[in-house]
């Protein structure tokens, strides 16, 4: 088939049934184009022929191009002006261009043009005017310009349209003509401009440095900085000096108060002073305490020979006292020399004490000044720099003045193309071509979508979401008492075989077996439910199944008809004379089944029916079939239309199987969807859609029946 059929269960809920989605293939819009070919088609060839002769009717217009070259910016001289015309980057570039669409520029190349050239640019406008009028009152027609830059290179090109060949090659190399007069004036004015306003900045910058240079020389006389760095390096090392002078003072008046300490208490415990080494090494003591030690020596040796009074005794013992009083003196001596040293290195440490803060306050005092003095130089060379900078640009914009470099020339200049550019008639053709095609493939499928009718095995299986059964194939061509008994007549037609396919599908799809009871509806009248009723029932009595052909459509019976059979007998009579459900019903006289041939039999209505739902309704009614399935193997049961009449629901609800019939283009897709809900809330087995009334050339593209040239070429054609 066209698409993947979808095949829901037959008692699925109508929220299954909601989430198909609608999608097709190529061979689905195929056809779609196909089968309204002679409805999109005219349509698309109405509007793309008119689109195309009025495009025809246009004015012929010529076109001319003029180029450009921006250069690259010279290195002569590694300065750069005030002004800068050069290209360096995209975005010099758009500037130009926006310059070129400028109308300030359509003003300039207006009053550029020669009286020559403006007799040129009136022609246009003087072959649509009156013969005899004046060329002067005549507005000149400039045609349209656009300028174009080359990817990835400096060319631009100035494009210009216009009604005369002549007139476009005028405007565009009038335009560049114009455009490089215009840079030229830009720079050269720009550069003057810029250095007479440099000339005045310099003055001042000039008078600003003096003035900073003043004001920091006058600070340095004042505070006597010959060199602030010289001067801060001297006051850091004076500072330093104290500082190490105090700190060796400072450790001499601990050493000395130590000595001293110990003196004291050495005197205050009356132990001998010549133990203290400082006391003890003394220039004076040391001899001295030299001296009485060899003393008492000697005197040790004369007491182991002589008497106390002795005089060798007398004279030592008188030796030693005068050696110990001089030794006492001389430790005096070295006391009070201790003292007096320790006196001057208190002094010393206070004038170095003194020294160091003096140092430290003169540092604090030159750092200081060196804040307001840094100030004041950054102050002056800042604004030296400044001087300097500016008149070195000015020295640039005076050269840059004097060289005067256009950074752009003309590449090619515009030529007169005789042939005009529009109207371009293959480019006319190409649009009609797009347009026409997409008109005719736009109004097919909108049609498509806007028309909601069955018309191919996808709409059945995809949209609808039943089987396919089979595909029935148009037979009007056929008398009315031949269509009706194709199968049962066995004649050699494609009716007959597509009759069969939707039996061996029946037979594929139906989950019950025999005996069974089956319902033949549709949606409205006239999609031939009876036709496929009468042949479905042969088919199956051809195959060896004893079939009773039930008409069920008690308002409007037909079936009788197409069988040339009374309508005497039948349901309503059978009703009326009390519904009896003894056996052999296929013999009882008021429900007259009437046999067709060995395997096919018919029940007809009997007549017409007011009020058939009360029929319908009855419990005898559902009896009954339940009855006649015991003595025949199907029941195939045609009912009235369900979108006619309630009927068909009805009688439904009694039958084990549906089939559902739908005519080609008439039922709507929408409505089918119902009432399968409907017969699927009845808890009805639907076998599947039958598809009536297709041509043979619709069959070909609208099905997969491939078997259909196959059967041709075997059987050959056959109506």
């Amino acid at each position: 088939m066209a698409a993947a059929p979808l095949n829901p269960l037959p008692n699925s809920p109508p929220e299954r049934e909601s989430e198909i989605v609608e999608s097709r293939t190529l061979r689905d819009y195929y056809i779609i184009l196909r089968e309204r070919l002679w409805i999109a088609l005219p349509l698309a060839l109405l509007i793309s022929i008119g689109y195309g002769y009025n495009e025809m009717q246009a004015t012929p217009m010529f076109f001319a191009r003029a180029t450009m070259q921006f250069e690259k910016p010279d290195t002569v001289v590694n300065i750069q002006g005030v002004v800068d015309s050069s290209v360096r980057s995209d975005i010099d570039m758009n500037t130009h261009l926006q310059v070129l669409q400028s109308n300030t520029l359509a003003a300039r190349v207006r009053e550029a043009f020669s009286p020559q050239e403006l007799l040129i640019l009136k022609r246009a406008n003087l072959k649509q005017s009156p013969p005899g009028t004046d060329p002067a009152s005549v507005p000149i027609d400039m045609g349209g310009m656009s300028p174009s830059p080359t990817r990835a290179s400096f060319i631009v090109s100035i494009n210009v349209s216009h009604r005369d060949a002549e007139a476009a090659a005028v405007v565009a190399n009038k335009y560049v003509d114009v455009f490089m007069t215009y840079l030229v004036r830009k720079m050269t004015g720009g550069n003057e401009v810029a250095v007479e306003f440099l000339s005045k900045q310099a003055d001042r910058l000039r008078q600003e440095s003096e003035a900073a240079d003043t004001s920091l020389q006058k600070y340095m006389k004042d505070k006597n900085l010959i060199s602030l760095d010289s001067s801060m390096n001297l006051v850091a090392e004076n500072l330093r000096r104290a500082a190490t002078l105090r700190e060796e003072s400072n450790l001499n008046l601990l050493r000395i108060d130590e000595k001293i300490r110990q003196i004291e208490t050495f005197q205050a415990a009356n132990r001998n002073l010549l133990e203290i080494s400082e006391i003890g090494s003394h220039f004076a003591v040391s001899p001295l305490k030299t001296q009485l030690n060899k003393l008492t020596q000697e005197m040790s040796l004369l007491a182991e020979r002589y008497f106390e009074k002795h005089p060798r005794m007398i004279e030592k013992n008188n030796e030693i006292f005068v050696t110990e009083s001089d030794l006492k003196r001389a430790v005096d001596q070295a006391i009070a020399e201790l003292r007096t040293r320790h006196a001057e290195v208190r002094q010393s440490v206070k004038t170095y004490e003194e020294e160091y803060h003096k140092h430290e306050k003169a540092q604090l005092d030159l750092g200081e000044m060196s804040i307001v003095f840094r100030s004041l130089k950054t102050e002056a060379d800042a604004k030296k720099g400044n001087y300097v900078d500016l008149l070195k640009r000015m020295n640039d914009t005076q050269v840059v003045k004097n060289i005067e470099n256009i950074p752009v020339r003309p590449l090619d200049l515009a030529t007169v193309n005789p042939h005009p550019v529009s109207p371009n008639k293959a480019q006319v053709a190409r649009t009609c071509v797009g347009i026409g095609l997409m008109i005719f493939i736009g109004v097919a499928v909108s049609l498509s979508f806007l028309d909601d009718r069955v018309k191919s095995a996808w709409d059945v299986e995809s949209f609808i979401g039943v089987n396919l059964l089979g595909i029935v194939p148009d037979l009007t061509s056929l008398k009315e008492e031949e269509k009706y008994q194709l199968v049962a007549k066995s004649k050699n037609s494609l009716g007959i075989e597509a009759f069969l396919t939707v039996y061996s599908a029946i037979k594929i799809h139906s989950k019950l077996d025999f005996p069974k009871s089956m319902l033949v509806t549709s949606t409205i009248p006239g999609e031939g439910k009876t036709m496929i009723s009468c042949n479905l029932a042969a088919a199956f009595a051809r195959h060896g199944k004893k079939i009773l052909l039930f008409d069920c459509d008690l308002r409007r019976p037909m079936m009788h008809r197409h069988f040339q059979k009374e309508n005497t007998a039948g349901l309503i009579p059978w009703f009326e004379n009390g519904a009896v459900l003894a056996d052999g019903l296929a013999t009882n006289p008021d429900l007259g089944i009437i046999k067709i041939n060995e395997n096919l039999s018919l029940l007809c209505s009997g007549g017409r029916s007011r009020t058939p739902t009360e029929i319908l309704e009855n419990p005898a009614f559902g009896q009954l079939l339940e009855k006649l399935k015991r003595e025949y193997d199907l029941i195939i049961v045609d009912s009235p239309p369900l979108g006619a009449v309630t009927d068909s629901l009805l009688i439904a609800e009694r039958i084990d199987e549906v089939v559902y019939v739908c005519r080609f283009n008439r039922a709507y897709r929408k409505h089918i969807r119902l009432y399968m809900r409907a017969l699927r809330n009845g808890k009805n087995e639907v076998l599947g859609v039958v598809l009536n009334g297709l041509s043979p050339r619709r069959i070909e593209y609208y099905s997969n029946y491939r078997y259909y040239r196959s059967y041709k070429k075997y059987y050959g054609a056959q109506t």
